[in-house]
């Protein structure tokens, strides 16, 4: 099932989209405005997002251009009344894949976003994410409220760990097997202790990453 964010404050559009799209076997997600979108995107990347200009908490260009600064690969598709020529070119100049002008017939926007997704792919199974922190699989990096953090190879492949369980507790045995140092050796027990200790350090203290006591430790949204 493609997943896909829906950016749009006008109710009655955005839910004859969403009807239409998910009768192909998409899930849409509607965010009415651009806060509920960055929200929406702190806990889970979608493979594509549609995104309207005029929102009644800012311009569409705006978020556009934060979703390129922290998914640069993510397909994003403008739907929106401004057909003028400096703001299809604005559109593209700010990040977008395409542009379709509305009104629109709805089997032109599907065709036009399988075509998208046929020369992208599934993007948004190279990121991971949990509250303001993000990981990028294809670059190896990880970044905290849009701010790159360097990690050592075994800071990032505990992360890396504990993000592909999120919401589930993990124990510090199951990490033991599962996570080994830039050398290949098998992390102690001491060593996990201190890693996660740097881990944390470094990330700021999340509070998305919880100690079970007496158990391991846990990665959940807290936003």
């Amino acid at each position: 099932m493609i997943d896909l964010y829906y950016i749009e404050d006008d109710s009655g559009i955005a839910w004859i989209v969403k009807e239409y799209l998910e009768q192909k076997n998409f899930k849409v997600t509607i965010c009415a405005t651009l806060a509920q979108a960055r929200q929406a995107f702190m806990e889970h990347v979608p493979t594509l997002v549609l995104l309207d200009w005029n929102m009644p908490d800012g311009h569409g260009e705006d978020l556009c251009r934060w979703i390129r600064r922290n998914w640069k690969e993510l397909p994003v598709i403008f739907l929106t009344v401004r057909g003028d020529c400096a703001d299809i070119v604005s559109g593209f100049g700010n990040g977008a894949d395409d542009y379709i002008v509305k009104p629109f017939e709805l089997e032109i926007l599907y065709f036009r976003i399988l075509a998208l997704l046929r020369r992208t792919g599934n993007v948004a199974e190279q990121y991971l994410s949990c509250d303001g922190i993000r990981m990028d699989l294809n670059r190896h990096t990880v970044s905290c409220q849009s701010e790159e953090i360097p990690l050592s190879e075994a800071e990032y492949q505990l992360l890396l760990y504990l993000m592909r369980n999120k919401g589930k507790t993990v124990t510090r045995e199951k990490i033991l097997e599962q996570v080994w140092d830039v050398n290949g050796n098998y992390v102690n027990n001491n060593t996990l202790t201190v890693t996660m200790k740097r881990l944390r350090d470094k990330l700021c203290q999340p509070e998305c990453l919880k100690t079970v006591r007496s158990v391991g430790y846990r990665m959940e949204d807290t936003l």
